[in-house]
This record gives structure tokens, C-alpha cells and sequence, in this order.
């Protein structure tokens, strides 16, 4: 039982000071879950994230329900999932409460604007170490290039990104596991 209210404490910290989406709650993530307490390795949080991009939901709940799965199984996932959506529902509530009158404050409109700066060097931060982690030789750093390249001069959605480049990643191992099979028959 310990381990599901810590579960959900860790999420629930996590979703309630993260600001701007899935991908900046990355650095925490990876200082909670991968250095701190070890319920995670760097390289599956990456797969996570993948998975969690590619699938229907938010980014968040997707890696939340599973690392949840991954240490308690149904349950695991339940607490994660209920813990880091539940600040969000509670903050939301209130600004809906208080909307009509609360965004068309000057001070308001300008801590967003710092909010949202913060958001992105946090994401770069976390693009910085994963790609450490993920750009190993040269395929993979062409990978990240075209994916990058595409991802800012077109509209592809990110899901068909992922599958084409599983099955491209999935193709070039097969043949280089041809190739290897091939030179130790001769």
C-alpha cells in the first residue's frame, strides 16, 4: 500500500507543478523517477514517452499509467494516473471559477509569459540529455535530424513519425542482421 500512495503523491507533485503539457514535466520525471527512486530506467522513460505520444490521451496520464503498471500492475496504474491528473483537475476548476474576470489581468497575462519561457528551456533541457542517451551512430542521428526537419517545416502528425521510423529502425536492423548472418557463413 506504500508503494501505491507514494505512487500517487510523486504523480500528483509532478502534475501540479508542471506547466505546459507532458513534455515539461520531463526533468522532474527523470530527477523522480529515473535518479531518485529508481522505478525507471532512463531508456525506458524514452520508450514511454514514445508510446505515450503514439497512443490516445495526454502524454502525462500515458507515462504516469506506465510506470504505474510497470510497479503495481492495475493498481500501480490507477494511483499514478489519479495522481497526476488530480492537481490539474482542482486548478482548473478554480481558474473556471474565477476566468471571467482573471485573464485580463496585466500581471496575470505577464507570469504566463515567464511561465511559458521556463516551459521551453526545460523541455530543451530534457531534449539535450535524452538525446545523449538516444543518438548513438550515425542512423540515428539522421533519424533526429529528418524528424526534426520535418516536424518544423511540415504538419505530420508526431504518431506517424514514430511509426515510420519503428518500421525504418525495425528495417535496417533486419538487414543488418542479414549481412552479419551472411558473413559468418562464408
Amino acid at each position: 500500500m506504500k508503494l501505491l500512495l507514494d505512487l500517487f503523491y510523486i504523480f500528483a507533485r509532478i502534475g501540479g507543478f508542471t506547466f505546459g503539457g507532458g513534455y515539461a514535466m520531463l526533468p522532474m520525471l527523470q530527477k523522480e523517477i529515473v535518479d531518485k527512486r529508481k522505478w525507471a530506467t532512463q531508456d525506458e522513460l524514452m520508450d514511454y514517452y514514445a508510446i505515450g505520444q503514439c497512443t490516445p490521451g495526454i502524454i502525462a496520464v500515458n507515462v504516469a499509467t506506465f510506470i504505474g503498471t510497470k510497479l503495481k500492475g492495475f493498481w500501480g496504474a490507477l494511483f499514478a494516473t489519479l495522481g497526476v491528473i488530480t492537481p490539474s483537475i482542482i486548478i482548473i476548476m478554480i481558474i473556471a471559477a474565477f476566468v471571467s474576470g482573471f485573464q485580463d489581468i496585466e500581471a496575470v497575462t505577464h507570469a504566463f509569459n515567464g511561465i511559458r519561457a521556463a516551459v521551453v528551456a526545460l523541455i530543451l533541457s530534457s531534449v539535450i540529455k535524452l538525446s545523449k542517451k538516444s543518438i548513438v551512430d550515425k542512423i540515428t542521428a539522421v533519424i533526429f535530424v529528418l524528424v526534426a526537419l520535418l516536424s518544423f517545416f511540415t504538419d505530420i502528425s508526431p504518431v506517424l513519425f514514430i511509426i515510420a521510423v519503428a518500421f525504418i529502425s525495425l528495417g535496417i536492423n533486419m538487414i543488418k542482421a542479414k549481412k552479419m548472418k551472411g558473413g559468418e557463413e562464408k
